[in-house]
């Protein structure tokens, strides 16, 4: 039987794996949960006028069917929608405006960019239907090595090229226009991922579902489903910085120490088996691993500084072309890649906890704007954007890779025992895609560990969970 195991961070990741780890090995398997800040990693919330408001991470897409079975299993429930209208400005005019008219929106899409909307969905729509296949290989228990192999049993070699060349590439080839890619995918990969439309087609398929089909979020913030996956699986979590792992054996099996640093100091333990879910990059973490044989290489690629400012203030309507703020009538502004544009989107958030009397606020009235950017916002800026604010938070946040096309996948399987997880973003980085990488590296550690090759890496499993079924 396995014995104790850990896994370092308690963000999605970690809580998610550390469930699925307990689903697959029984509610005997001892389990460490190392954390250093604090449980729920990137979904943290920020308060602003006794109001908590999420900083990062906001949306979940309708599709994300291991998010909906934790919110149900957890009892927590979907926040309540506050509608809102988006628009694409282009730092001197909106390119785009969304109308309260479903129709009007569609013609408008249809008349500025004729059939380059539809091309785009049918694109987004096949990529979603191909993906939505792991679900099924899941359930009967398939697991696999490496993000390739996922990827591949997914959507063949087609989707492993999608993580090597660029969504603007893909769509250009599908018969989308260059315009429509300036305008309208620029725009949501910058308020997504901060980048461009190089990033690889993967990541960009992902980030547009987001953007078309519908999204939801937890009720008292996304960050309950870490610490709530955490009690159910009742899991010691050890608040100490994971320093390095070193490799023993003792009796022929791999066993790992895991050093760590805390408030008390310096400590160690030994595990059967280890899942890094924290990103392994010189810039995050400098993570040792002694003792490996081969050592166990660098990780390459580098992360995206990307920087949120939660401002409640005022908003400067004029900025946008509406003198009267009165008549301002966006709660989202997306931005077109314009080498003057100092921000990649900002929107007029609602707090995590929306009670039924909840209303937005007029747009003349104070409001809580999240912006995100990739440098911190000067003064000035503050003062183009905000007629007067009361209260500026900035966090930063190494988000999201730097998505350069020709980079190989990270490994999962690091050793024997020993796996890892965050390679999963340079695929695509959402909270459901954790979720996926989470439940395969929990069946793919299981299967290893009782030797069920069978139910790793297996070819066309379209056809056999077809005919197991």
């Amino acid at each position: 039987p396995l014995s104790p195991a850990a896994v370092v961070g308690a963000g999605l990741g970690g809580s998610a794996t550390a469930y699925f780890l307990q689903q697959h090995f029984g509610p005997q398997v001892q389990l460490d949960v190392y954390e250093a800040a604090g449980v729920g990693g990137r979904l943290a919330t920020v308060t602003v006028n006794k109001q908590q408001y999420e900083s990062r991470g906001a949306s979940i897409h309708a599709l994300s069917l291991h998010m909906q079975d934790f919110v149900k299993m957890l009892g927590l429930k979907h926040r309540r929608e506050v509608a809102g209208k988006s628009a694409i400005f282009s730092g001197e005019h909106f390119v785009l405006e969304e109308t309260d008219w479903y129709l009007l929106n569609l013609f408008r899409l249809w008349w500025h960019y004729g059939i380059s909307f539809l091309r785009l969905q049918m694109w987004v729509e096949e990529v979603m239907e191909k993906f939505m296949r792991i679900y099924k290989y899941q359930a009967h228990g398939y697991a696999f090595s490496s993000l390739e192999e996922l990827l591949r049993s997914l959507g063949g070699e087609a989707f492993v090229n999608m993580t090597q060349r660029s969504v603007a590439e893909s769509l250009l080839e599908v018969g989308v226009t260059q315009r429509f890619v300036d305008d309208v995918i620029a725009a949501v990969l910058r308020s997504s991922y901060g980048q461009s439309v190089l990033v690889p087609a993967f990541a960009g398929a992902m980030s547009l579902a987001g953007a078309q089909g519908s999204t939801w979020a937890v009720e008292g913030g996304n960050k309950l489903v870490c610490s709530g996956l955490l009690k159910l699986t009742k899991a010691n979590v050890i608040s100490a910085r994971v320093t390095g792992i070193s490799l023993h054996s003792s009796e022929g099996r791999a066993l790992y120490q895991v050093h760590y640093e805390s408030t008390e100091g310096q400590g160690s333990a030994f595990y059967d088996m280890v899942v890094v879910t924290t990103p392994l990059h010189p810039s995050r973490s400098n993570f040792t691993f002694d003792n490996f044989d081969p050592p166990i290489a660098d990780f390459p690629g580098s992360f995206q500084p990307s920087i949120t400012s939660v401002v409640h203030g005022y908003l400067n309507s004029s900025y946008f072309g509406f003198p009267d703020p009165k008549l301002f009538p966006f709660t989202s502004i997306l931005t077109t890649d314009t080498p003057d544009l100092f921000f990649h989107a900002m929107d007029n958030i609602c707090p995590v906890n929306i009670s039924a009397a909840f209303r937005r606020k007029q747009p003349q009235e104070a409001a809580v704007w999240r912006v995100l950017s990739q440098q911190p916002l000067d003064k000035q800026q503050l003062k183009t954007l905000f007629r007067s604010y009361y209260s500026v938070q900035v966090a930063e946040w190494q988000a999201y890779p730097r998505y350069d096309a020709a980079k190989a996948l990270p490994p999962i399987v690091l050793h024997e025992n020993l796996f890892y997880l965050s390679g999963v973003e340079w695929v695509a980085s959402s909270m459901e895609m954790t979720a996926v990488a989470a439940k395969n590296v929990a069946l793919l550690a299981y299967n290893r560990w009782h030797q069920e090759l069978e139910k790793i890496d297996q070819k066309d499993l379209m056809h056999k969970v077809k005919t197991e079924l």
